[in-house]
């Protein structure tokens, strides 16, 4: 369950809250009110206070339930630090008629999770519609609103997996960062605090004051529910009064937090120092809360500054090789927030030249202000990201709840309204107003007889702002779509090109239009790729920045102007490229990506860019835990000589690769191995099928792959066992992998079982057996989960098991691990257990199935294999009929618990020091 707010979001425009004017509705259930309706999205209230919305869209056969309780990390007294965020994990526990509510996402086939932020938590579920999901889903949340245990066995256990979550953030120094940056621009608002809280005020909460602020905040005039996908409305305006209005309203009060962060006097300056390789700057700049008119034009800033290709920061900084990367955001919250400017750099940069040249850079956004291209394009790419979110309802679903923790959520409309109205004038008016250096975080303590304040406005009332507001026309929905497989073959077309490319294509009604699409080139062979897996990946990294006819930024440009998405990457054996587009725009779409594929020219300044990026990235991993044991168990599991592109090398080894890679040997590699020839390409969503054949045929029919093409194969090797501890100094946060090789394909008879027996061990959600016992037994760990692979051209699998811990528990993980697959083997399963997961597996496949951006990957792999969706639907059926004795003889059959090798990192050495 994540915790903190990315880093830097993508955009979204956030809310404050308002007391909206009730319009009465006829037809409606007694007591229900209907609030307002904008574009698609309608909200009703109960008279206990609580409301609800409702975002009917029939072209997903999904439902997405997210319950959104307006208490965060804000409302948290001195000494309840991260109380918000346990409570997060504690109503997973159980509550009055829902005893074990991990097992039943797990049967219901649910894609869940919860999160919590400085002014919001939330709970959602994702999964198949049907009325008995939807109304389990219903009567789930409503019990867990005020019947959850909250008990101290279960407390006892869950304060650690919540400390192993917080030590899993101390592991990254960029999160350090952000916590000791944001801690120095908050003097007095609870935003300086980080969300997770503390481990002290964890693990010494009273459970009586935890249950106090459960009791308090989790109620139903302080929580929003919103349900999205294939639902009827009156069904859902039934069904939430149903399982909501007997709730009564709480006879308590709450207390609006009053804390007013102070006009800063100037600049502050926080250092941190840990074990690292990569030197990091973080800017601060306090702006106002997420509801006033300033916001986005705040968003236009960060974006002019800070945008990957064309911003100043990156020509100052990345242009220049002064850093490898910079980031821009305007974090937008119920109270005043902040405006945040990053740059990553190498340890070998110049930390002072990086930091100057970027204060330059930002201070310099007042003089010389933005021109009118540099505004247009960021409003471009701004409109363009929330037309997509728009797109999807299960993305709005969650994002929502975003938009009621800042108040209300019909500002994601308001503020794109506004953000189609920004001028250059605007931007640097605002430039002015928030980037002064009095109001900055991140240098030293300057004395100045007349200091110049950033004053800022009063919080913004919302309920004025919005009070008439009706917003646009609602997008057009899709159709409802059955992602059965059998239906899903039946709505293909499947053919061949000239060339030798396979594409299917599947065209049916999406809300807003969309399309997906997906792209796949295979080349080369054993003996030709030999030594070329560096030069291939800086290859297929830079494909995407610069054709014979356009430049990185000319490419950007089309891309934000189609309102697409378009990702382009490349290795050692294949490239692909991913597409989300609408129907109009998707021939343009489909042209430009044909061109980065057929025409990319790799500019060498660019190449190096990437180079110095990855070096960058793979310094980076030289002390992290995951790196390290990712790459070792890799190289362990497949022993290959150094230049076979089956093998991994390690990191140094990857590093000296990199460095040495000249891009002569990635343009010949280009040249000599790029073509469609092998190739798969898959289109799902609404598209004119005749236009869209006629021009995969222009672009892709006669383009050829020059050299000769054959599957990599590694063959089933039989693996000695290793067990191997690597040091990660000064690292709170431990790895643990554990992984053997397995002599099968996915052809074979026991491959549905493993399959199934895979989704049982460490598969599923949090109930499976090593979850349950590693995380929510013994508490050690807060991501457990397994794996198996199996490959449909050779006998080769893998299973895997991994797991993150304080060091000193990674060796009670592991003797958990093994008395759990040592059961396993010994035990097998009980016919309950395969029926209450199995339903939940088969659910997760319609899931699935029901996301376009997976299903164009699903066709693509389909047909290079040579397979129909009968493949998927045989292996459904296959496992429905799974007996208990199937599957314990599979998993006998395949997994040794004595060839298992296991690799730990952490710092080992330390925990050994205090014992």
């Amino acid at each position: 369950m994540n915790t903190q707010k990315r880093l830097l979001h993508i955009l979204l425009l956030t809310v404050v809250s308002l007391a909206p004017a009730l319009c009465p509705a006829q037809g409606l259930p007694s007591g229900v009110t209907k609030v307002t309706s904008v574009e698609g999205i309608t909200e009703y209230s109960l008279p206990n206070g609580f409301r609800f919305l409702v975002f009917p869209d029939p072209s997903k056969p999904t439902i997405t339930v997210n319950m959104t309780y307006l208490v965060g990390s804000r409302q948290e007294g001195s000494g309840e630090g991260g109380m918000a965020h346990l409570l997060e994990h504690m109503v997973f526990k159980g509550s009055t008629h829902h005893l074990n509510i991990m097992q039943e996402l797990t049967e219901h086939g649910c894609r869940p999770n919860g999160s919590t932020d400085f002014d919001r938590t939330n709970y959602f579920e994702t999964f198949k519609a049907s009325d008995e999901n939807l109304k389990w889903a219903l009567d789930m949340e409503s019990d867990r609103m005020v019947n959850s245990f909250i008990k101290k066995e279960d407390f006892d256990k869950e304060f650690s997996v919540v400390r192993n979550e917080f030590e899993m953030g101390e592991n990254n120094p960029f999160a350090v960062l952000y916590k000791h940056t944001m801690a120095a621009a908050y003097l007095a608002h609870s935003y300086g605090r980080p969300v997770i809280g503390n481990k002290s005020d964890v693990e010494r909460v009273p459970m009586d004051q935890l249950q106090a602020f459960y009791h308090k905040y989790y109620q139903p005039d302080n929580a929003v529910l919103t349900v999205a996908g294939k639902v009827d409305e009156p069904q859902i305006v039934a069904l939430v009064n149903e399982y909501f209005g007997k709730i009564p309203r709480p006879t308590r009060t709450l207390t609006p937090t009053h804390t007013v962060e102070p006009a800063q006097d100037g600049e502050r300056l926080t250092v941190v120092r840990r074990v690292g390789e990569v030197q990091a700057i973080f800017v601060v700049y306090h702006t106002p809360d997420g509801g006033h008119p300033d916001q986005p034009v705040l968003d236009v800033l960060a974006n002019v500054l800070g945008e990957q290709s064309s911003g100043r920061l990156y020509k100052a900084l990345v242009d220049n090789k002064k850093a490898t990367q910079v980031f821009a955001n305007a974090q937008q919250y119920n109270e005043p927030g902040v405006i945040m400017f990053v740059a990553l750099l190498n340890k070998a940069d110049s930390l002072d030249g990086a930091r100057d040249t970027m204060l330059a850079t930002i201070d310099g956004v007042v003089k010389e202000p933005p021109s009118k291209e540099e505004v247009e394009r960021a409003k471009a790419r701004l409109e363009k990201q929330v037309e997509m979110t728009l797109r999807n309802s299960e993305e709005v679903g969650l994002f929502l709840s975003e938009y009621l923790a800042q108040g209300d959520w019909r500002l994601i409309f308001h503020d794109r309204d506004l953000l189609r109205k920004v001028t250059p004038a605007d931007v640097q008016r605002v430039a002015a107003a928030y980037l002064k250096t009095s109001n900055r975080t991140v240098g030293e303590f300057i004395p100045d007889p007349k200091p110049d304040r950033a004053e800022i406005p009063a919080k913004t009332d919302i309920a004025t702002l919005l009070k008439d507001y009706k917003g646009e026309a609602a997008m057009a929905a899709g159709e409802a779509f059955d992602p059965s497989p059998k239906n899903i073959e039946s709505r293909l077309q499947r053919y061949t090109l000239p060339s030798g490319m396979k594409v299917s294509l599947l065209a049916k009604k999406t809300r807003g239009a969309s399309v997906h699409a997906n792209i796949v080139l295979h080349f080369g062979d054993l003996e030709s790729l030999q030594g070329k897996s560096s030069t291939a990946e800086l290859a297929g990294r830079t494909l995407i920045r610069g054709t014979a006819h356009m430049n990185r930024q000319q490419i950007q440009d089309e891309i934000d102007k189609l309102k697409a998405q378009l990702f382009v990457s490349g290795g050692a054996t294949s490239a692909n490229v991913g597409i989300e587009t609408t129907n109009e725009n998707l021939p343009a779409v489909l042209r430009l990506a044909g061109e980065i594929l057929k025409e990319a020219s790799l500019p060498e300044s660019e190449f190096e860019e990437i180079r110095k990026e990855q070096l960058t990235g793979l310094d980076f991993g030289k002390t992290e835990p995951q790196s390290l044991a990712f790459t070792e168990i890799s190289r362990t599991m497949y022993p290959f000589p150094k230049g076979d592109v089956r093998g991994t090398e390690s990191i140094p080894e990857e590093i000296e690769d990199v460095k040495a890679a000249k891009l002569e040997d990635a343009k010949a590699f280009y040249h000599h191995f790029y073509g469609a020839s092998n190739g798969e390409l898959a289109v799902v969503g609404d598209f004119d099928t005749a236009a869209v054949k006629k021009e995969i045929e222009s672009l892709f029919g006669a383009w050829k792959s020059p050299a000769k093409f054959e599957r990599v194969k590694t063959g089933f090797q039989k693996i000695a066992p290793v067990n191997q501890t690597i040091e990660t100094p000064d690292k709170e946060n431990a790895v643990f992998i554990a992984a053997t090789r397995l002599n099968i394909g996915d052809v074979d008879a026991d491959y549905p079982a493993l399959v199934f027996g895979n989704y049982m061990l460490g598969g599923g959600f949090l109930n499976s057996r090593l979850a349950t016992r590693i995380r929510v037994k013994d508490g050690l760990s807060y991501n457990v989960r397994s794996s198996l692979s199996a490959k449909s051209h050779e006998k080769d699998g893998q299973f895997q098991a991994f797991a993150i811990a304080a060091p000193q528990n990674i060796a009670k993980v592991e003797v958990a691990f093994k008395e759990e697959m040592e059961r396993a083997l010994r035990d097998g399963f009980a016919q309950k257990e395969m029926d209450d997961d199995r339903s939940g597996w088969l659910q997760s496949q319609q899931v699935t199935r029901s996301e376009d951006e997976s299903l164009v990957r699903i066709l693509a792999s389909r047909d290079y294999d040579g397979r129909t969706m009968a493949w998927d639907e045989e292996l459904e059926k296959k496992v429905s009929a799974l007996t208990p004795d199937d599957v314990a003889k599979a998993v006998r059959r395949n997994i040794d618990l004595s060839q298992i090798s296991i690799i730990k990192a952490g710092d080992f050495k330390k925990v050994a020091a205090t014992k």
